[in-house]
């Protein structure tokens, strides 16, 4: 039986409108009064997803960053990894063939040039928001991540230019249709939760992980039982054909596995 279980958040935990619904929230409670540790591992930083936890009322490790960042329960970081400054001036001045706005990510927040509302949508229920500075002033050291949002098609070019410059020491990858994102070498959720299960004294073996994006792919190959949403990006669904697939965000498909699992283990799932 599992002993802990990583959800990542936007398209899997939580509905197209980015909340979380009441039967998944009961579900999660449930959970932890059963002993189950759990973890969020989401691409969002770490200071909003302090909030929300908080808001919910529930005592949960935070992957955050795409894996550039874990946090106990008690919010003392217990992991961390940073782009080399190299990389993150090479970004930041570099000259790059696209139209999408570039956001960078340090423990003091998220910074963008580019004022864009409609970012904001998927923050509503936290109040996170972006700080409107100019990128290039930016010290280069620090920095978690650096992410591109626009168009999916556009970013995939983006991809190939990125691809061309990022040494060893990053890479890219998308953590949805439209946000391209550039992490530290050999960092993503999978490998933070693994370090997260060093620091808890269990095997990747004792988790389960959800997911959707093709940010989720390590963390879900590598658990003992991954599972991946029926609105997963295909890209995802290709690369790991032999994982099962569950219901869609929008209805709480996570919770109705969990309360499967919960409540008839002994049964097998059929999705909705």
């Amino acid at each position: 039986m599992a002993k802990l279980a990583a959800f990542d958040m936007d398209g899997t935990l939580l509905m197209p409108n980015h909340q979380l619904g009441a039967e998944t929230l009961n579900t999660l409670k449930r959970l932890q009064d059963g002993g189950i540790v759990l973890a969020f591992a989401t691409g969002r930083h770490h200071i909003e997803m302090r909030h929300i936890a908080a808001a919910i009322d529930l005592k949960a490790y935070l992957i955050t960053g795409n894996g550039t960042r874990v946090h106990d329960i008690n919010d003392k970081a217990i992991w961390r990894r940073d782009l080399p400054p190299g990389i993150v001036e090479h970004v930041l001045h570099g000259h790059w063939d696209t139209r999408a706005s570039l956001h960078i990510f340090n423990d003091k927040g998220w910074f963008t040039q580019h004022d864009d509302p409609a970012l904001l949508n998927a923050h509503a229920f936290s109040g996170f928001n972006y700080q409107l500075t100019d990128l290039r002033r930016l010290p280069a050291w620090g920095v978690a991540k650096i992410c591109f949002c626009g168009e999916h098609a556009d970013l995939r070019q983006l991809r190939v230019q990125l691809n061309e410059v990022l040494d060893d020491s990053a890479h890219a990858c998308f953590s949805a249709p439209g946000c391209l994102e550039i992490l530290p070498a050999d960092c993503h959720k999978g490998a933070a939760l693994a370090a997260l299960c060093d620091h808890l004294s269990l095997s990747l073996d004792e988790c389960m992980a959800f997911g959707d994006a093709m940010n989720d792919r390590e963390m879900l190959s590598g658990v003992g039982h991954g599972l991946i949403m029926g609105n997963a990006m295909p890209e995802l669904r290709a690369s790991l054909p032999h994982l099962p697939v569950i219901g869609h965000c929008q209805r709480q498909a996570v919770s109705h596995y969990l309360t499967h699992w919960l409540d008839t283990p002994h049964l097998t799932y059929s999705p909705e």
